[in-house]
């Protein structure tokens, strides 16, 4: 955490003509990943600009420790103030939305900076659907989580709640794009762009940015004890990151203990991240669960967050990778890491996700939102040849653009007002 003494926020320099800001107020996930990437960038891109990071304060010190914050004629890492954190993060979407728009103004006005990029842009379409606009600068953005476009995509009925949400997306999309403070919204999403040029009048404003693969690093030795203990003579399965429940351990739980005992004998299942606190105990209860009714499955939980080396020495051991969201929206560096590694995915049939393992043979996508459906899948990997539903040629070519210099790249390039 940041120490009590406010970090000087500096304004820009006479003989520094240009000037950036990139705001991220939430720390879980990738964010401190993707600043990394862009931080890198910027110090080593030979023009002439300089860029404050304006982040989560949890992210303030690993990210000021990092080499790229050295730099500080050009990358420049700012906490935001405790109160300012704290409303960016308002359980209320629309006030949390407000609150990031105002912030971002804020500091466009302290640093005099050009342009802004916000790194999640979903929490802003109100606010930037009604015109607000930031003096007369630039703002660009992530939008992650388009999904009026699903229908496109494959199956797709949508619940009440679900449909209400597309509802609210349709109507404030076209108008945020209308907004001539949005100069750039990219999206992970490959298919969105297309929808969107052919349906709102700005639609030319949504462009697709690559989801950068997380480079393989080689782990040390101590960051191979966990994948160590992972069992060599069972299909080994691997759910790892920030474990919520639209993540799916819930379901998976489930769906271990509807395993026949036969293939239960036949898995060994890693548990390895964080668990959502508000989670734990029903964590804790479908382990001891699991525990009693099936002997024969090997299960472990590793509850904390994992490093980097660590992640690959369990996706390296690991023989498919589990990512069996609840029904989400959006795309996942799950997908990445397991194709990178050359390892097969079991995932949600629905939207984005699903689409991408169908098209590119990534493994299996079946609805996991089904316990029974998703222990079937499992059933299935334990007796089956990866080959029958993973192709790894086409898993490497899905991931061959997505480098972390072209995720950098295109943001930079929305920064600095490119057509």
């Amino acid at each position: 955490m940041p120490s009590k003494r406010r970090a000087a926020v500096p304004t820009a320099l006479s003989d520094s003509p240009r000037s950036f800001v990139i705001f991220e107020p939430d720390a879980e996930g990738h964010p401190c990943e993707w600043l990394k990437h862009l931080m890198h960038f910027a110090a080593a891109d030979e023009r002439d600009y300089r860029v404050h990071f304006v982040v989560a304060r949890e992210l303030y010190d690993e990210l000021a420790a990092d080499g790229a914050a050295s730099r500080q004629d050009r990358v420049r890492v700012v906490p935001l103030e405790p109160s300012e954190q704290a409303l960016c993060r308002h359980a209320l979407l629309p006030v949390r939305g407000f609150a990031r728009w105002w912030v971002m103004r804020r500091y466009l006005e302290r640093t005099r900076s050009e342009a802004g990029h916000f790194l999640s842009m979903d929490h802003l379409t109100l606010p930037l659907a009604l015109s607000l606009g930031a003096g007369g600068r630039r703002l660009c953005g992530i939008l992650f989580r388009p999904s009026v476009h699903y229908r496109d995509l494959g199956s797709y009925e949508p619940s009440l709640k679900e449909w209400l949400r597309d509802a609210r997306k349709a109507l404030l999309y076209p108008l945020m794009l209308r907004n001539s403070a949005v100069h750039r919204v990219l999206t992970l999403d490959p298919y969105f762009p297309t929808y969107a040029q052919g349906r709102y009048v700005q639609g030319k404003k949504v462009r697709t940015v690559v989801d950068p693969v997380h480079p393989f690093v080689n782990e040390k030795p101590e960051e191979r004890v966990l994948a160590d203990t992972m069992p060599t003579d069972r299909v080994t399965l691997l759910l790892f990151g920030f474990l919520t429940e639209r993540k799916g351990i819930l379901s998976l739980l489930d769906a271990l203990h509807r395993l026949p005992a036969d293939a239960a004998g036949k898995v060994g299942v890693m548990i390895a991240g964080k668990v959502d606190p508000a989670l734990r105990e029903r964590v804790r209860a479908g382990l001891d669960r699991l525990a009693q009714e099936q002997p024969r499955l090997w299960v472990h939980l590793e509850d904390r967050r994992l490093s980097g080396g660590e992640i690959n020495a369990l996706i390296k051991e690991a023989s498919v990778v589990l990512a069996p969201y609840q029904r989400f929206v959006g795309s996942s560096g799950v997908l990445l890491w397991a194709a990178q590694a050359g390892k097969p995915v079991l995932t949600q049939d629905l939207g984005l996700l699903g689409c991408l393992a169908r098209t590119h043979r990534l493994g299996l996508a079946l609805d996991t939102t089904d316990s029974e459906t998703l222990s079937k899948g499992i059933e299935y990997i334990s007796e089956s040849d990866t080959r029958s539903y993973f192709d790894q040629e086409s898993a490497a070519n899905y991931i061959r653009h997505q480098s972390p210099q072209n995720f950098a790249s295109e943001i930079f390039s929305s920064l600095m007002g490119t057509p």
